[in-house]
């Protein structure tokens, strides 16, 4: 199993740029982008709380815990 970022996706569906998206969260533009490319090894929560909140959305409309794509042996 592993943790999903959805953040691109939602950024996509309201036309938000990352940069812009930077701006209005005070997160730094490398953080936004790693998020949206699934390259996060860790979300602070404070910027996971401040994402919620600007998207005025929920922790679970984020963040999806996936099957991991590996066979099981």
């Amino acid at each position: 199993m592993h943790i999903h970022i959805k953040l691109n996706d939602l950024l996509a569906e309201r036309k938000i740029s990352h940069r812009e998206f930077a701006r209005m969260t005070g997160i730094r533009h490398p953080s936004i982008s790693e998020m949206c490319n699934n390259a996060s090894k860790h979300i602070p929560l404070k910027n996971l709380a401040k994402i919620c909140e600007v998207l005025e959305c929920d922790i679970a409309d984020i963040l999806v815990l996936k099957e991991s794509s590996q066979n099981k042996i």
